[in-house]
């Protein structure tokens, strides 16, 4: 599986499917995460999106286009509500190890229309 294969597959289960254990098969128990919203390691990913998830349900992720580079996996993505409108845009870097995500970057812009792709 390609890097950008693991990426597509981690988001779909995931971040879309809500499938917290996929976290496993995707991401390394080391996980460094840059987001301080987010504590370090697999399983404090997999504590905080369980209760993003049970907070809110619909959440999904649209992911608009990915750039590869050797390891280091860059994702444009949308966070999008049932009707289709986005609730944010966001890029996403990840550095893979092995096939499995090792280190997370990301950037947020929420928005206030949908005027850009």
């Amino acid at each position: 599986m390609t890097n950008k294969e693991v990426i597509r597959n981690f988001y779909q289960e995931f971040f879309n499917d809500h499938i917290i254990s996929a976290a496993e098969k995707y991401v390394r128990e080391d996980y460094i995460q840059h987001n301080p919203g987010v504590g370090q390691g697999r399983q404090a990913l997999m504590d905080a999106f369980e209760d993003k998830f049970k907070e809110n349900p619909e959440f999904h992720l649209q992911i608009k286009f990915m750039i590869e580079e050797d390891n280091m996996v860059a994702v444009y993505l949308k966070n999008t509500a049932p009707n289709g409108d986005t609730r944010c845009r966001v890029v996403d870097i990840y550095r893979l190890v092995d096939g499995k995500l090792a280190e997370h970057w990301d950037v947020l812009q929420p928005v206030e229309s949908d005027s850009m792709p």
